[in-house]
C-alpha cells in the first residue's frame, strides 16, 4: 500500500512525543494522579486558556528544553484555574501542583521515547526525514534534549514559518524542504483535522496514528491510508 515512498513528514507532539495521546489527556492523567482538585471540564478551560496564552505571547524561549515548556503550561494552568475559584489561591500549593504535573508528564514522555526514538531512527537510515510541527519556536532544542535533532535533514516549525496547522501551506513547505513529489513523501501525524486533512490536501500519501484524541473531531477514516495506534508498527508499512 505504501509504495514508491522517498520520504517521511513526522509530525512532532502527540505523535513523537506521546506516541498517540493527545497532551490534553496526558496532563488530565497528571492531574488526576496527584490528585489536583479540579474537575476535568475545568481543566479542559485551562489548557485552552494557557494554550492560547502561550500562542500569543512569548512565553518559551529558543532555549528552553521541554521541561522548561511543561513547567510554563502548568504555572498557566493552575494560575488559571486560581484565579476562576477552581483552586485555592494558595501560592505554594501551586506550585506544588506544576511541579507535580510537569514533572510526571517530562517522565512520561522519556518512557514514550523508549518507544518512538528508535523508530525515528530506524526510518532516517532509509528516508529523507523531515519534521512539521505547532511549536513555540524551541522544537530544536527539545530535539537535541531528546537525542533527535540528527535524525532531521529539515524542521517546519509554525511559529518559524508563520503558518500553522491545519493550514495545508505548513505541510507544501514540508514537501517542499523535502524535494520529492508529494506522492512520494509520507507524513506521520496523530491529529486528524491538522495532519490528515491537510497532508491529503497536499497530496500525501498519510498514515494516521489514532488513539486518544482530544474529542469533537468529525472522523472520516477512509481518508488515510492507513491507520495505526502504535507508532512501533511504521516500519513494517515501509519495509
Amino acid at each position: 500500500m505504501l509504495k514508491d515512498i522517498k520520504g517521511v513528514i513526522f509530525d512532532y507532539g502527540g505523535t513523537i512525543d506521546t506516541n498517540s495521546r493527545h497532551w490534553a489527556e496526558v496532563l488530565w492523567s497528571k492531574y488526576a494522579e496527584y490528585h489536583v482538585p479540579v474537575d476535568k471540564e475545568s481543566f479542559r478551560e485551562a489548557y485552552v486558556f494557557a494554550e492560547r496564552a502561550l500562542a500569543k505571547y512569548p512565553f518559551v524561549r529558543p532555549q528552553h528544553n521541554f521541561h522548561d515548556v511543561l513547567s510554563i503550561k502548568t504555572k498557566l494552568q493552575v494560575e488559571y484555574l486560581a484565579e476562576q475559584g477552581k483552586l485555592p489561591m494558595d501560592e505554594r500549593m501551586l506550585q506544588t501542583y506544576a511541579k507535580q504535573v510537569a514533572d510526571g508528564c517530562y517522565e512520561y514522555v522519556l518512557d514514550v521515547l523508549k518507544v518512538t526514538r528508535p523508530v525515528v531512527e530506524a526510518l532516517s537510515k532509509k528516508y529523507k526525514l523531515v519534521l512539521v510541527s505547532n511549536f513555540y519556536g524551541n522544537i530544536q532544542t527539545i530535539l537535541k534534549d531528546f537525542g533527535l535533532y540528527t535524525f532531521f535533514d529539515d524542521i517546519i516549525e509554525s511559529s518559524v514559518v508563520g503558518v500553522r496547522k491545519p493550514d495545508p501551506a505548513i505541510y507544501r513547505l514540508g514537501v517542499e524542504a523535502m524535494g520529492y513529489e508529494a506522492c512520494k513523501v509520507l507524513v506521520v501525524g496523530d491529529s486528524f483535522s491538522k495532519d490528515v486533512v491537510p497532508a491529503k490536501q497536499v497530496g500525501c500519501p498519510v498514515v494516521w496514528l489514532k488513539g486518544e484524541g482530544w474529542g469533537g473531531e468529525v472522523i472520516d477514516e477512509s481518508l488515510p491510508d492507513v491507520i495505526i495506534t502504535d507508532l512501533a508498527g511504521l516500519p513494517a508499512l515501509l519495509s
